[in-house]
């Protein structure tokens, strides 16, 4: 799937920073012993999903560094392994470390995308084969799924129709190919994901059919599925986009 068009560059930098803002706030609030408490990422601790952040937002970083050279590199330095070894490293940071780590990080990505000139956001880098705009985009749901994996108050009850509307489609190629899931929000147009000779409609609040999707938990029968006027178990999804690895 491609980037929502629907979105200019413009009102993307504004998302971007107002995710930023989110997490900003989160970190300000951290102590050293919250730091170590578990998430809502299994096995991650909120160490983890810090930690996880500073590598995302350095990773876009320097793609876009190289953009703008006209060059491409991988995203993360080190390759996957390097990302899954700088996150254990930085997990267990103090509060005041996780702050100006992050913090810094967060400043250089959002910085970066800030200073674009409009032609900079076509530029080819290697996330997902894409160019800058596909890394904004990746940008603004990370720092919001996670501003949530968090689990310091903020759930997905606080995502925008627009966020939840962009994650949704994004996440289309999670559907089984068996399938044609017709996602029914209970306010706004009914979205259809997939062309499986299968249908199976799936309700619930908008925010809580993204949750689902990006595999996050949701309420006992917050998201409800039905398949013949009947209704049946949700269906199983399958892995976030292929590409490359989940960011």
């Amino acid at each position: 799937m491609g980037t929502d068009a629907a979105l200019s560059d413009d009102r993307l930098l504004s998302e971007i920073h107002a995710a930023a803002k989110g997490v900003r706030a989160e970190l300000e609030r951290l102590t050293d012993e919250s730091v170590s408490h578990p998430s809502e990422l299994p096995g991650w601790t909120r160490g983890h999903v810090l930690a996880h952040v500073q590598g995302i937002c350095s990773a876009m970083a320097r793609q876009l560094e190289y953009a703008r050279r006209g060059e491409k590199v991988e995203l993360y330095d080190g390759g996957y392994e390097g990302r899954n070894r700088a996150i254990e490293d930085g997990a267990g940071a103090t509060a005041d470390e996780h702050r100006e780590r992050v913090g810094a990080a967060i400043d250089v990505a959002v910085g970066g995308f800030g200073g674009l000139e409009p032609e900079d956001w076509d530029r080819p880098i290697t996330y997902r084969n894409g160019v800058v705009r596909d890394g904004g985009f990746a940008l603004w749901r990370e720092l919001v799924i996670h501003h949530t994996d968090l689990g310091t108050g903020c759930t997905q009850q606080e995502w925008s129709e627009g966020f939840c509307r962009h994650l949704i489609v994004f996440l289309e190629p999670r559907v089984p190919a068996a399938y044609t899931l017709v996602l029914r929000p209970d306010r706004g147009e009914e979205i259809r994901l997939g062309s499986g000779g299968d249908e199976v409609l799936v309700g619930g609040r908008l925010q809580d059919l993204a949750a689902w999707l990006a595999g996050r938990a949701t309420g006992h029968g917050a998201v409800r599925a039905e398949h013949g006027g009947a209704a049946v178990p949700l269906p199983e999804i399958g892995p976030w986009p292929s590409g490359v690895p989940a960011v």
